[in-house]
């Protein structure tokens, strides 16, 4: 499994986002306290749910914003498993995911265990930034 960023107190949390270059408010900790605390993706609604659940006071709009700052500064990834979701994972290391397509959870892969013996030739004047893989699985079909 790949490493995840875990600050354990709220010290921590404001100076990981100080690291990213966030200002610090209390409902942005609030929001990262809970992202971070859990070694598990969230979707933003799912996010303000437990952010709710933990007795902070934060709005939804403060939520979704909240999550739009920390991956645009690279503080958490965005996942796209599903049209209709986003996930968002504290865990920034290289890595890839597994998706349930029944229970929507989302899973780390570390990435030794994926390989690829090629990549097709990037356009002129690009270079490569990484390669997300999302392995989607579902149950088997009995009969």
């Amino acid at each position: 499994m790949s490493q995840r960023t875990s600050p354990s107190t709220q010290k921590g949390v404001g100076a990981l986002l100080r690291k990213h270059g966030i200002y610090p408010t209390a409902q942005r900790i609030a929001v990262a306290a809970v992202l971070f605390s859990s070694c598990r993706h969230f979707a933003a609604e799912e996010l303000f749910q437990r952010v709710i659940s933990s007795g902070s006071r934060v709005s939804r709009a403060t939520v979704y914003n909240t999550l739009g700052l920390l991956a645009a500064k690279g503080a958490v990834r965005e996942v796209i498993a599903d049209p209709d979701r986003i996930f968002y994972d504290p865990n920034t290391h290289p890595h890839h995911h597994l998706y349930d397509e029944t229970t929507g959870e989302l899973t780390d892969i570390d990435e030794s265990e994926v390989s690829f013996d090629r990549l097709p030739a990037l356009p002129e004047g690009f270079e490569l930034k990484r390669v997300d893989v999302i392995v989607r699985l579902r149950p088997k079909s009995a009969g």
